[in-house]
C-alpha cells in the first residue's frame, strides 16, 4: 500500500505553479510560427521561431555579450543596493531629513535611468564605467526611497520599548528598524533590479562595444533579425528569471518572516 505524505503538495498545485505560466508563451510561439507558415515573410522581416532559437548557437560572441551585460548589472546593482540601503536607513532615522529628501527622491526617480546616458557618455566615456553608472542611477533612488519609507513606518512604540529595556540606539536599529523596514527594502531591491536590467540594455545600445544591447544594435546593420530577436528574448528571459526565481521568493520570505502575511504552507 502506497503512503502519500501529507506534507507533499498536491499534483494540481504543482502543475499550476510550473506549467500554467508557460501556457501564454507557448501560445505566442505557436501564433508566431503560424504567421510565418501562412504569410512566408522574408527572414529579414520575421524569421521563424526555429531560426531565432538556433541563432545563439550559431553566433560565437553571443555568450560573451550575455556575460558582459550580466556582469555590468551585478556590479552596478551591488553598488546601488548597498548605498541605497545604508543612505536610506540613515535618512529615515530623521524625520526632518526624510521630509527634506522626499521631493528630491521623487524627482530623481522620474529622471533616473536612460535620461542620464548622454551625460554619462560625456563623463565616463563609452564602456563599462558608463553602463555601471546608469545602472546605479536607475536602481539607487528606488532602493533609497523604499528603504527610507520603510524606516519611517516602523512603529515608534517598538523602538521606545527596546530603549526602555536599556538597549542602545544601534541595538534598536539592528533589531527593530532594519527588520521592520525589510519588506520595503526588498520591494525596492526587486524594482531596482528590474529597472537596472533595462538600463543596462539601453546604455549598451549607445555606449558599449560588448553586451546584449550593443550586439542587438550591431546585428541591425546586417539585417540579422534572427539574432536581434534572439537577443530580445534573452533579455526577457534573464529579467524574468531574476525576478521570478530570485527576488520574488526572497521578498515573499521576508514578508512572511516579519509577520505581515502567513506562510502558504
Amino acid at each position: 500500500m502506497t503512503t502519500i505524505s501529507a506534507a507533499s503538495p498536491p499534483i494540481g498545485r504543482t502543475v499550476k505553479k510550473w506549467l500554467l505560466p508557460a501556457v501564454p508563451f507557448a501560445i505566442l510561439v505557436a501564433l508566431w510560427g503560424l504567421a510565418v507558415l501562412l504569410f512566408d515573410p522574408p527572414v529579414g522581416v520575421l524569421p521563424s521561431p526555429a531560426l531565432v532559437f538556433e541563432a545563439p548557437f550559431n553566433s560565437d560572441p553571443y555568450l560573451a555579450n550575455v556575460g558582459a551585460s550580466v556582469q555590468r548589472l551585478i556590479l552596478g546593482f551591488l553598488v546601488a543596493a548597498s548605498t541605497g540601503v545604508v543612505v536610506g536607513v540613515a535618512a529615515g532615522l530623521s524625520k526632518p531629513i526624510a521630509e527634506f529628501l522626499g521631493p528630491l527622491t521623487t524627482f530623481m526617480n522620474a529622471l533616473s535611468g536612460i535620461a542620464w546616458i548622454p551625460l554619462a557618455v560625456a563623463w565616463f566615456g563609452p564602456g563599462t564605467g558608463m553602463v555601471v553608472f546608469i545602472v546605479w542611477n536607475a536602481a539607487f533612488f528606488l532602493v533609497f526611497g523604499n528603504t527610507m519609507l520603510g524606516v519611517r513606518l516602523v512603529p515608534d512604540v517598538l523602538q521606545n520599548g527596546l530603549l526602555t529595556l536599556g538597549a542602545s540606539r544601534m541595538d534598536v536599529i539592528r533589531q527593530v528598524i532594519v527588520p521592520g523596514a525589510m519588506p520595503y527594502i526588498m520591494s525596492g531591491l526587486r524594482s531596482g533590479l528590474g529597472f537596472g536590467w533595462r538600463a543596462v540594455i539601453a546604455a549598451e545600445l549607445v555606449g558599449a562595444s560588448l553586451g546584449l544591447g550593443a550586439w542587438i544594435f550591431e546585428q541591425q546593420e546586417f539585417s540579422r533579425m534572427d539574432n536581434i530577436m534572439a537577443g530580445a528574448l534573452t533579455i526577457g528571459v534573464i529579467g524574468m528569471v531574476m525576478d521570478r526565481w530570485l527576488l520574488a521568493p526572497l521578498e515573499r520570505r521576508t514578508i512572511e518572516r516579519w509577520g505581515m502575511v502567513g506562510s502558504a504552507s
